[in-house]
């Protein structure tokens, strides 16, 4: 939602308000680096475990992950938060067989 200090958006219209606003704001580089962020709100959601708060992390990129290796690490130590993270590939890069080294469908993603 742009504000740092209270990044939280209310249900689907605000997370549509933030993606709007943030159209407007952000100016898409690279590289492209998750570690970060999955570990920002991974820090957040490890602050309230007592089930009154679920984290959606919706990552909406135009690039390929270029710190797939840290992403990996940063979304194992997130696993047993509360907190979801989804990963939306927008425009010509290819994404194809890059991306989905992060997928757990046929297990628990390893380090």
């Amino acid at each position: 939602n742009g504000d740092a200090s209270n990044p939280a958006c209310c249900g689907i219209a605000g997370v549509l308000e933030a993606y709007q606003c943030s159209l407007r704001r952000v100016q898409l580089y690279g590289p492209t680096n998750f570690a970060p962020v999955v570990n920002h709100v991974a820090r957040s959601a490890a602050t309230v475990l007592d089930g009154s708060q679920y984290f959606v992390l919706l990552i909406i990129t135009d690039g390929v992950i270029s710190d797939m290796a840290q992403t990996k690490e940063a979304i194992v130590n997130a696993a047993k938060l509360p907190m979801s993270i989804i990963i939306v590939g927008v425009g010509q890069a290819e994404f194809d067989g890059k991306i989905w080294g992060l997928g757990g469908t046929r297990g628990r993603l390893g380090g």
